[in-house]
């Protein structure tokens, strides 16, 4: 049985020079987004973005929800791999960051696929809730506060359909999770949901070593 590989930059550059490449936008907003403060952390990686664009392929998702904005670099990748008629619903706190986001949207062609969400995301997520529906979207990514975790998936699994995915990022938390050190409230967050999902039995799930850990939890159809 192979062993995981460690993943080193010569390595990943390996895989972005076989992968499908960025179109320009995509490329613009990534390099635009590294050079802001914690920009490179906050963002998803381009392998990310890819598997993110795929999933919605795949599931033939029509209707997305992510929670967690930042600069719009996972909204573009996503609203890009919609059917035709596809609705993405993305919700953050702020839009200082969304508007660069929203810029790029723009030069792509998809902003009309995109809905901005500007609050708490709690609030923003109970009022989906009522507006939308349960079980009214295909897909929800989560890529926000950690601490927010817990109440992000829950909320998900109500409004995310019967088959549908709920995607969560960074789950491995930089390896913080194994590392019996770190207790502070972020890694103890991410504890906390890597359990809830574990333990949950509404859904399938399965927990990848890509990027900062992505863990991909699909609600059960009966």
């Amino acid at each position: 049985m192979a062993t995981q590989l460690a993943v080193t930059e010569e390595l990943l550059a390996y895989v972005e020079d076989v992968s499908s490449p960025e179109d320009e936008v995509l490329t613009a907003l990534r390099t635009l987004t590294a050079e802001l403060p914690g920009g490179t952390s906050m963002q998803v990686p381009p392998t990310e973005a890819r598997f993110l664009a795929l999933l919605v392929q795949l599931t033939g998702a029509a209707r997305v929800l992510e929670v967690g904005t930042f600069t719009g670099y996972s909204t573009l990748a996503m609203a890009r791999a919609l059917p035709a008629g596809g609705r993405l619903i993305t919700c953050d706190i702020s839009e200082k960051w969304t508007d660069i986001g929203a810029e790029h949207w723009e030069r792509a062609g998809v902003a009309d696929r995109i809905e901005r969400r500007t609050g708490d995301a709690r609030e923003t997520l109970a009022e989906l809730r009522s507006t939308e529906g349960e079980n009214s979207f295909d897909l929800v990514f989560v890529d926000a506060d950690k601490t927010g975790y817990p109440a992000y998936y829950e909320a998900a699994v109500g409004l995310v359909r019967p088959g549908g995915l709920v995607v969560l990022d960074n789950t491995l938390f930089f390896g913080r999770v194994v590392d019996p050190e770190a207790d502070d409230p972020d890694t103890r967050a991410i504890r906390e949901v890597n359990r809830l999902v574990r333990g949950d039995e509404r859904v399938e799930i399965c927990v990848l070593p890509l990027a900062d850990g992505l863990t991909l939890a699909r609600k059960k159809t009966a």
